[in-house]
């Protein structure tokens, strides 16, 4: 969704939880259905590649093709790691179980490290024009996309408040 799309939306906090909670769910159910049925030990991987080559389809020709965002405004995430990771657990465990639990957290704690060498340079603080800012926001400046809301830059800074000034829980 939203949340892998952009650079300057991939901030320190939701994103390294919303994506990798949302992504598991299909590559773990085709691992289990290959694994179950075949037993060959890379359905996650297979799924997730799967999923890669689509996303840069998908970026590519409507982003870049269509509105001219820059390809590195735009990327997908990284979970090759991610998926390799959770077939490897299966494979040695041979337990659904173990892979839910191990691998699945196994999923989440490698995600972030495995994205920051493509993402670490877009949060490189900027000066301009007197404010600081990372490159990923002043992207998100100058490529300006319509319906973008202005509280995801106030849930970054731990605020929690909507459009209309009250607090969120």
């Amino acid at each position: 969704g939203d949340w892998d799309f952009w650079t300057d939306w991939k901030d320190r906090r939701l994103w390294v939880t919303v994506v990798p909670i949302v992504a598991v769910t299909f590559p773990a159910a085709v691992q289990a259905f290959a694994w179950g049925r075949y037993r060959l030990p890379w359905g996650a991987t297979v799924c997730v590649l799967g999923l890669l080559f689509g996303e840069w389809v998908n970026r590519y020709f409507n982003f870049w093709g269509w509105t001219y965002f820059p390809v590195n405004f735009v990327f997908p995430s990284q979970l090759v790691p991610s998926a390799i990771l959770l077939d490897v657990v299966l494979l040695l465990s041979n337990s659904y179980t173990f892979t839910a639990v191990a691998g699945a957290m196994g999923w989440g704690l490698i995600f972030y490290p495995s994205n920051w060498p493509v993402i670490g340079p877009l949060h490189v603080p900027v000066e301009y024009n007197g404010m600081m800012m990372t490159l990923a926001d002043l992207q998100g400046y100058h490529y300006v996309r319509t319906g973008t809301p202005e509280y995801i830059r106030m849930v970054e800074k731990g605020t929690l408040r909507t459009f209309g000034k009250d607090v969120a829980p």
